[in-house]
């Protein structure tokens, strides 16, 4: 159960934040090859003043990600996450590209819980809540 988390330091409308979730969530089942049902989303919206990322000026608005995945992942499928969520945070959310910063935390399955229990390690084209 992957937990996307993005925090950014404006307010957006809502269509915004569903067009941006639905987004995440479609482009994390097709890099990672996997289901959508076990897929987390956070965004935050924090205030101006609330967020830091040193390159950035101080009128810019930033995004933090915090994107927590199951081990097992390519280098490829990551960097092109990084590269599609960069982009969409970019296009929709609308902060410039060097005012956003990704870390990447890769758990074992077991680390990962939903009422039904841990997921399993990843594996190609699983789909944890389908099985």
């Amino acid at each position: 159960m992957p937990y996307l988390r993005f925090e950014i330091n404006k307010k957006v409308e809502d269509k915004v934040k569903q067009d941006f979730i639905s987004c995440v969530s479609k482009k994390f089942s097709e890099i990672m090859q996997t289901g959508t049902k076990h897929i987390a989303i956070s965004l935050v919206e924090s205030s101006k003043d609330s967020l830091y990322l040193g390159r950035a000026k101080e009128k810019d608005y930033v995004c933090l990600m915090n994107l927590d995945i199951r081990v097992g992942r390519s280098d490829d499928q990551i960097n092109k996450l990084v590269k599609t969520y960069m982009s969409a945070v970019n296009k929709i959310l609308g902060i410039k590209l060097e005012c956003q910063y990704i870390t990447i935390t890769k758990h074992v399955g077991e680390e990962f819980h939903l009422i039904e229990g841990s997921l399993m390690d990843w594996t190609r084209n699983d789909s944890p809540l389908d099985d």
